[in-house]
C-alpha cells in the first residue's frame, strides 16, 4: 500500500465539522431569509442541466449578504465523506404523504443524508412544467458538443424523494 499525499486545501480540517448547509433545487425567494439567521457555510449545488439552481440560489443569497460556495452536483458525496454537512435543504415541486417531487439529485442527497445522519429539510420550490429535458441539454454545454457523435442523452429534471429520507417538510 502506498502513501497518498492529500493537498492541504482539501484536508478534513478545511471546514469545521458539520458546518455546511447544502442547498439543492430552485427555492421560493422567502426560503433564503431563514438562512440569514443561521450564518453557516452555505454550499449550492449547480443544478444541471440548466444551472438554474446555481443562478437562482446564488443571486438570492448574495441579496441577503450571504456568500455561498458553488459546487458541481457530483461533489456532495465528498462533503459528506469529510463530515462537513450539517443540513440538507431541498426544494420540492409537489409534496404528498409518502414523499415529494423534487429536482433531480434530491434522491442521492436523501440517501447520503440518511447514511451520514444529516437531516434533510424540504422547502417550497419553483413549480416546473417539464419532467424530462431535451437530450441536447446533456450532450452540449454552452452550445459546444461535449459527448462523442452517436451518443444518446437522457436528462430527467425531477425525481421522487421517498418520505423515509425527509426529516421535515418546512413551511415558510
Amino acid at each position: 500500500m502506498r502513501t497518498v499525499h492529500v493537498p492541504t486545501d482539501i484536508r478534513r480540517d478545511s471546514f469545521p465539522k458539520r458546518s455546511i448547509v447544502l442547498l439543492q433545487g430552485v427555492f421560493e425567494p422567502r426560503v433564503f431569509d431563514h438562512l440569514k439567521e443561521k450564518r453557516q457555510n452555505v454550499f449550492v449545488l449547480e443544478g444541471r442541466p440548466h444551472l438554474e439552481a446555481a443562478r437562482n440560489s446564488c443571486q438570492q443569497l448574495r441579496k441577503r449578504k450571504i456568500m455561498p460556495t458553488l459546487i458541481s452536483d457530483n461533489m456532495a458525496g465528498f462533503l459528506f465523506f469529510q463530515d462537513w454537512v450539517k443540513e440538507i435543504w431541498v426544494s420540492y415541486q409537489e409534496v404528498a404523504q409518502d414523499g415529494a417531487l423534487c429536482n433531480v439529485g434530491a434522491l442521492i442527497l436523501g440517501i447520503l443524508g440518511k447514511r451520514h445522519r444529516v437531516p434533510l429539510y424540504l422547502f417550497p420550490g419553483k413549480p416546473g412544467n417539464k419532467f424530462i429535458g431535451d437530450a441536447k441539454e446533456i450532450l452540449y454545454f454552452q452550445g459546444k458538443r461535449v459527448a462523442p457523435l452517436g451518443m444518446r442523452g437522457y436528462a430527467p429534471l425531477v425525481e421522487w424523494l421517498p418520505r423515509k429520507y425527509i426529516t421535515k417538510i418546512a413551511s415558510v
